[in-house]
């Protein structure tokens, strides 16, 4: 198992999350109430971890293309010359 591939680049994935939605929770709780604020930084973080992923080229193509609506995800990701 290549331990980049199945440990370093997850690892950094997550802290890019973390930084991001801890960033956001901040200036979020000053401007609108506590539970709301939880649940805009999670919302944030799930698209900040998926970017994070693609970005980082965790998953292959033909892994990509394996996942549901993969060919579309795949087709999207070579326009946009991820893949």
């Amino acid at each position: 198992m290549p331990f980049n591939k199945f440990v370093l680049k997850p690892v950094l994935a997550t802290v890019i999350m973390a930084i991001c939605s801890y960033f956001m929770y901040s200036m979020l709780t000053g401007i609108i109430a506590g539970k709301l604020a939880t649940i805009l930084a999670i919302v944030f973080a799930v698209i900040i971890y998926a970017l994070a992923v693609i970005a980082l080229k965790v998953f292959t193509k033909e892994e990509v293309q394996m996942m549901p609506a993969g060919d579309k995800i795949c087709s999207i990701l070579t326009k946009l010359k991820i893949y």
